[in-house]
């Protein structure tokens, strides 16, 4: 089974999760460091839609650059996180049995 992580290497639940796909027997894993490879818009809308989240779901509320989507709407955070990535929350992880956000890192065990 294939497994693509969006990872940032410096994040602790990041590196859990990679951990959790390393370990899992037959999984081969895609390590995407988003921060120097950034999904496309369409690539994250993707994500989310298979995830059953919205970009906001996604959004890393903490960041200075999200303050100011408090109030947008799914494109707008779409279009932030595609031209800023530091905004997507993660680990993001995606195989073919869905997509889930690696918080806490165990969730990607329900699509192995």
């Amino acid at each position: 089974m294939k497994a693509t992580i969006y990872h940032n290497p410096r994040c602790s639940k990041s590196r859990e999760t990679l951990a959790i796909l390393e370990s899992t027997p037959g999984v081969d894993v895609e390590i995407v460091e988003y921060l120097k490879t950034p999904p496309s818009r369409e690539t994250l809308a993707e994500l989310y839609a298979r995830a059953g989240m919205t970009p906001r779901d996604g959004l890393r509320k903490g960041e200075d650059g999200a303050k100011a989507l408090k109030e947008a709407d799914d494109d707008a955070i779409l279009d932030a996180m595609a031209a800023d990535p530091i905004l997507i929350e993660r680990p993001l992880v995606a195989t073919d049995k869905g997509v889930r956000l690696g918080r806490p890192p165990e969730r990607v065990r329900e699509i192995l």
